[in-house]
């Protein structure tokens, strides 16, 4: 029987691996100040989430082998866990600097805490060389060694193509809604959202559990891709529907600009005049020009408009799951758990 991990059990392994890091700086004599500094950016950049990605790589591992994991299984499993919320973090650290935000996991964001400025720029590539260290150290004599390399790569490269179509389709200085489109949309959650979210660490799963052939990956990819783009789609929603109590923040989407789901939608059925209240209203910093467009999403009934989408898309890719061949080692309990998680939820 497959076993869930916990939040607890799997930040129990994490000051095992900035130990390791550590230790991989200093054959290279840094200085102790710089090695503090180091340890202080690992852990205050990748603690504090929820961790799902991470957590998905050992759940998913179970789930493939229908059984508990050994206390070696399970390290090695959430090491890959811990690789991936290592490059959340490299993400998250670069996008809140382009992004120009204040604050992430309710404290100032890196950049803004006492001393750091941009140096949290070479501490972003610092976050992300972690996990070759890591990899290294672990997989190297792992059969899929150079599959997991190229894997964390690969998503590192397809997620920064998607942050360059979003930052240059929706800068916050500038609004253009001329600039959106959903083809636009699509790229940048699929791109920027969904390979690393949902696909990856699936993939870290196979690749470890030696069954990432041609056809399960392929298998994956046609389910997960779509699962990512219905939470960002979702995300998007309860950006602007969601419950503040729920979700844990105020959405902010109207304000900053966001090429979300909402806005695309809407721009698809306006009437002329009701996009003017769009261009004149969208992407401003002003709560009364916020509640002008919230107030039009709901003369355009877009929070029907979701409920259809979502319906629609749980549908197809309830039905890919349904559809999907075994064979190889792949379990449709993988993708059930993924959909489970995030269906109809309000945070």
């Amino acid at each position: 029987m497959a076993e869930t991990t916990t939040l607890k059990k799997f930040e129990s392994i994490f000051p095992k691996l900035v130990e390791d890091v550590l230790d991989h700086a200093k054959t290279y004599k840094l200085p102790e100040e710089f090695v503090s500094w180091y340890k202080a950016s690992l852990n205050s950049n990748t603690i504090g989430g929820k961790c799902n990605r991470g957590m998905s790589v050992p759940d998913s591992v179970s789930m493939l082998r229908e059984a508990p994991l050994s206390e070696k299984e399970y390290f090695e499993t959430a090491t890959l866990g811990w690789m991936t919320e290592l490059l959340q973090s490299f993400f998250l650290v670069s996008d809140d600097i382009m992004d120009s935000s204040k604050t992430r996991r309710g404290q100032p964001c890196w950049y803004l805490q006492p001393h750091v400025g941009m140096v949290s720029i070479n501490d972003a590539f610092m976050l992300e060389s972690a996990i070759y260290v890591l990899l290294k150290k672990y997989f190297r004599q792992h059969p899929a060694y150079v599959d997991l390399m190229e894997l964390f790569h690969e998503t590192t490269f397809q997620t920064e193509l998607g942050q360059l179509c979003d930052l240059l389709t929706a800068p916050e200085d500038k609004v253009n809604l001329d600039n959106f489109s959903l083809t636009k949309y699509e790229f940048i959650v699929i791109y920027k959202t969904a390979w690393y979210s949902f696909y990856l660490p699936v993939a870290l799963a196979l690749h470890h559990q030696n069954i990432a052939t041609p056809k399960n990956l392929k298998q994956a990819e046609k389910i997960l891709i779509p699962l990512g783009t219905y939470f960002q789609v979702q995300d998007d929603y309860l950006d602007n529907f969601g419950l503040p109590e729920h979700i844990g923040k105020i959405g902010t989407d109207i304000l900053d600009n966001k090429c979300s789901w909402l806005v695309n939608k809407a721009l698809e059925i306006v009437t002329p005049e009701q996009r003017k209240i769009l261009e004149d209203n969208y992407g401003q910093k002003d709560a009364t020009k916020e509640a002008a467009v919230k107030k039009l999403y709901d003369e355009l009934n877009v929070e029907k408009i979701y409920q259809d989408y979502e319906k629609k898309a749980v549908g197809e890719i309830k039905a890919k799951i349904a559809n999907l061949d075994e064979s190889e080692g792949l379990k449709k309990s993988v993708f059930d758990s993924f959909l489970s998680k995030i269906y109809k939820r309000t945070k």
